[in-house]
């Protein structure tokens, strides 16, 4: 999938999640959503979009992709 449409995709999750006061709480409903309803490629092509400056991605996402990436790393240990 091209990179512009997965970052156009995450900021309308983000935009739905905004709506939490708590921070921590959308950035952690973001994540799951991203678990159940992207596929791992999906996943780690917007992690290394990220890794490469998070063009357009907003605030939100950059924080839930880079919770992604952290369990990622994890994992891979």
């Amino acid at each position: 999938m091209h990179k512009e449409n997965l970052v156009k995709m995450a900021n309308n999750i983000s935009a739905f999640f905004q709506a939490e006061p708590d921070h921590a709480v959308a950035v952690q409903g973001m994540v799951d959503h991203l678990h159940k309803f992207w596929e791992p490629r999906m996943r780690r092509q917007i992690i290394a979009h990220l890794q490469a400056g998070g063009e357009g991605l907003s605030p939100l996402a950059c924080d839930a992709v880079a919770v992604l990436r952290d369990e990622q790393q994890k994992n891979a240990a």
